[in-house]
């Protein structure tokens, strides 16, 4: 078995845009994060034609078929009020969906797989991060 990640939002549309080498993927322990699907299915509610909303719902069937999709429980709240506690310590503003995901991967020890460099989710404590 290869890497435990949780994949960002921006790697399941690189994976739809055939961005992101899938075969690299293979040997990984995958997994996304419910508020992911969230925010692929925005992109499916507002396609420019009905065709390219079909085509990108069963890219997300796809993927979905093969990823675990983590819940938000309990556990992932802990998690979530620690990071955003620890992003208003140090005043920088973080996105509310960021902070879920990044709560999935401390609470499960997976790391995030993005191509955001923006959303540094490697400088939250117990969080870590890789890009493509």
């Amino acid at each position: 078995m290869g890497r435990s990640l949780i994949l960002d939002t921006n790697i399941l549309i690189a994976y739809e845009r055939g961005a992101v080498d899938r075969s690299a993927l293979d040997d990984d322990d995958l997994a996304v994060a419910a508020v992911s699907i969230a925010e692929y299915r925005v992109g499916i509610e507002l396609a420019d034609t009905a065709a390219r909303a079909a085509d990108r719902s069963r890219s997300l069937s796809a993927m979905t078929s093969v990823l675990d999709v983590l819940d938000y429980t309990e556990s992932t709240a802990v998690h979530h009020a620690r990071l955003i506690a620890a992003s208003r310590r140090i005043g920088r503003h973080r996105g509310a969906h960021d902070l879920i995901i990044a709560a999935h991967a401390a609470e499960t020890g997976r790391i995030i797989f993005s191509r955001d460099a923006e959303a540094r989710f490697a400088d939250l404590p117990g969080v870590l991060a890789m890009e493509p």
